[in-house]
């Protein structure tokens, strides 16, 4: 048993370097395959390490530019950000007018088509905290119209400070129609300062008919005088129910008479009066103004050197002079009742001649007329804002014999209908178009037509120097056609616009 066992230990001995040599064949061969593979990842390794070094290379080339860039924007920033708070917008407008008038001696006074451009680009830019100030530039042309106002029989007045930006006559260029700067907040009350070219166009109701959603202006639309000055208003709240109060004392200078020579001694024409939004609340807006116009001259400066120096004579009017002062006042409630928006207005005026005399009549043997005379305005309209973005709207406006509105700066082309002694009738349409998506908060697109009736009963509408002649009084006729005047008796006029705002 011994034997046997040595035997197959000898013959295990003599057998383990053949099976030892061929296990280390294979492990050589395992390790080559394994070799080769690694050298083949190192390979691929290499060369994703220089992609990845020119990589770095080109992104190390990308943050030097940032961080040029990142320089030059923190040198830039100051100025973008004063540049920023300038807040821009505007509107154009394109209107075309028919215009036809019968006069009281049978003469038919026509324009067929009048159009007209208006552009106009308002500014506002906060200087401090309380600090702001606004500003708006208007073109006003008629089409194929670059000279200054020549057209004979055009019921048109001549261009002064009182209607410029508002009267489409003259050039294509840009002035200055608004420019004021307000100080609010002062002494931490609700009380502001504000001075400069005012906002006094466009005032209400006028925002419902011209497709506007809120108020254009602060005086009441019978006070449509561009003009310089200066308001100081003080706020409160009357309470959840009633609303915002706000009243103001404002001054303004109608006329600027220049030197005083000791020759001539024309004095300056101003404005001063109060203005208060009693109650302002949503849609509900109840307004009263009351102011004194002193020293009213009879005849403007106007923008035509040519007619300015020959007015006077021109017109039988003599020299520039003070005529006395006007007390005007007037009301205006607005409210909206479901889709039915309306309003009630009121004027009153009174003459305060001097003893150069208000409405003279030249073949009166008293001489000037030093009377306190009265005049009276009624002014009432309704808009109807239906669903598909179209609205309807109808006003009415009536004046008396003596009614003085102080509003060369209407919009309606030729004669204010605000001004008018006798009646005037329109009805007007509004179609907010499907343009897209507004771009802006100021965005709005519409298109507006309307008819207006005038019907005069007494001549000189808006003029303070001639007596209102009776219309329909044969005496009176007869004193008109020696004096060569013709007055409109009767008028019709229909537009349509296209505005923009912007």
């Amino acid at each position: 048993m011994v034997k046997k066992f040595s035997v197959l230990a000898m013959a295990g001995m003599l057998a383990w370097p053949t099976f030892s040599m061929a296990a280390d064949s294979a492990n050589v061969n395992d390790l080559a395959r394994k070799i080769d593979a690694m050298s083949k990842q190192l390979d691929e390794m290499r060369t994703a390490l220089a992609a990845e070094t020119e990589k770095n290379k080109a992104l190390s080339k990308n943050v030097e530019a940032l961080e040029e860039n990142v320089g030059s924007l923190d040198e830039r920033s100051e100025s973008w950000d004063l540049a920023s708070r300038f807040n821009l917008n505007g509107d154009f407008r394109s209107r075309l007018d028919f215009y036809n008038a019968e006069t009281i001696f049978g003469r038919d006074v026509d324009n067929d088509t009048i159009w007209t451009n208006r552009f106009r680009l308002n500014m506002r830019v906060k200087a401090t905290e309380n600090v702001e100030f606004k500003g708006r530039l208007a073109m006003f042309k008629t089409w194929g119209n670059q000279s200054a106002f020549a057209n004979e029989g055009n019921p048109m007045f001549p261009l002064f400070d009182g209607n410029v930006t508002r009267s489409p006559t003259g050039s294509s260029a840009l002035y200055v129609d608004r420019a004021f700067v307000n100080w609010n907040n002062i002494g931490g009350l609700p009380a502001w300062f504000s001075i400069g070219r005012r906002p006094t166009t466009d005032g209400p109701p006028s925002q419902l008919r011209m497709g506007m959603d809120e108020r254009l202006a602060t005086p009441m639309a019978f006070m449509d005088w561009p003009f310089d000055g200066l308001s100081l208003g003080y706020g409160w709240n009357w309470g959840e129910t009633v609303g915002d109060s706000k009243l103001r004392f404002c001054y303004g200078r109608g006329f600027e008479a220049g030197v005083d020579d000791g020759v001539d001694e024309v004095k300056d024409m101003d404005f001063a009066g109060f203005s208060w939004d009693i109650l302002s609340k949503g849609d509900r807006f109840a307004y009263v103004q009351s102011f004194m116009a002193y020293d009213l001259i009879n005849y403007p400066n106007f923008q035509d050197p040519i007619i300015d120096a020959n007015f006077g004579q021109m017109s039988g009017m003599g020299d520039r002079t003070n005529l006395g002062d006007v007390w005007h006042n007037s009301a205006v409630y607005m409210d909206k009742i479901a889709g039915l928006n309306y309003f009630v207005s009121g004027g009153w005026s009174q003459t305060q001649p001097d003893s150069g005399g208000l409405f003279n009549d030249p073949f009166s043997p008293a001489g000037p007329n030093t009377d306190e005379e009265n005049g009276y305005s009624a002014y009432l309209g309704v808009r109807y804002d239906l669903a598909a973005k179209l609205k309807v709207g109808a006003e009415f406006n009536y004046g008396s014999q003596y009614w003085l509105a102080m509003a060369p700066g209407h919009d309606d082309i030729y004669q204010s209908k605000l001004s008018t002694r006798g009646q005037v009738y329109e009805i007007y349409t509004l179609w907010d178009l499907p343009t897209g998506e507004a771009l802006s908060k100021y965005a709005k697109t519409f298109v507006r037509l309307g008819y207006q009736h005038y019907e005069y009963d007494y001549a000189g509408s808006g003029d303070w120097n001639l007596y209102p002649y009776d219309l329909s009084d044969a005496g009176d006729q007869a004193k008109l056609q020696m004096m060569g005047l013709d007055p409109v008796e009767s008028a019709d006029q229909v537009y349509v616009s296209f505005e923009a705002y912007f």
